[in-house]
């Protein structure tokens, strides 16, 4: 799964664990394709990574218009090829109360969240078969365990746990693996946004004591897009330092 005639699709890919996972996988190889709703920090992530020795390529999609997600497909195609593999981390939330969403943010939260990973899954799952490839989907514990004041997110992050099992349980005879990592609490921007002491509360709820970093994400999607993980599929693997703790 490296080298450099594999490629490598990562959605989300200019920040966060998106980022971690597009610098990583180009470390190893792959030449990356950046999809980011950003296009100026997607741009940014690829020159980093040229100066580090990598390559990659910034396309800008926002992944809840199927629309967008169409020609992200058509452009990496006609000037990559097909990927090796697709890991699909974008996401996007505002924490609130339940009672206090509406319909609109209803819609927001699952077209990004779950339509998009169907989406772009969709979009490239042919080019992925003929490959021989991997998908990586990024949910969260949130949709294992649930989450106070992220209802509908959860609800989309455990659509996208039984959507990896269903597309794995399909594409098992073609050779490729699809699983799914469910980052508990990541320092990403969207973390960043909340109060330091909320974020050392947190931090002190959780067994290893600490936030994770993106960098932890991104070694378990290491493993689930390496020629090691070619008998595992459908799988669905915590990244928590233990908050939640699921066989």
């Amino acid at each position: 799964m490296t080298g450099h005639d594999s490629i490598a699709v990562v959605t989300g890919a200019a920040s966060g664990i998106g980022r971690a996972v597009a610098e990583g996988l180009a470390r190893d190889g792959h030449v990356v394709a950046l999809a980011d709703l950003n296009a100026e920090s997607a741009d940014e992530v690829v020159r980093l990574i040229g100066k580090d020795g990598g390559r990659a390529h910034a396309f800008a999609v926002d992944v809840g218009d199927t629309a967008s997600v169409a020609a992200l497909c058509d452009r990496v195609l006609g000037e990559l090829g097909a990927p090796n593999v697709l890991v699909n981390c974008a996401g996007w939330d505002e924490i609130q109360p339940f009672a206090d969403t509406t319909p609109e943010f209803w819609s927001r939260v699952l077209d990004i969240n779950l339509r998009g990973v169907i989406a772009v899954t969709h979009g490239f799952l042919d080019a992925i078969i003929s490959t021989g490839g991997r998908i990586v989907n990024v949910a969260s514990d949130a949709g294992r365990v649930g989450s106070s004041g992220e209802t509908v997110y959860a609800g989309a992050k455990a659509g996208i746990i039984g959507f990896t099992k269903s597309v794995a349980r399909e594409v098992a005879k073609h050779q490729v693996a699809v699983n799914c990592v469910c980052p508990g609490p990541i320092a990403t921007p969207f973390l960043d946004k909340n109060p330091p002491k909320l974020r050392d509360a947190l931090a002190r709820t959780i067994p290893m004591r600490r936030i994770g970093e993106p960098d932890d994400v991104w070694h378990a999607i290491r493993y689930f897009a390496s020629p090691e993980a070619s008998y595992v599929t459908g799988q669905v693997l915590s990244v928590s330092g233990g908050l939640t703790m699921n066989g």
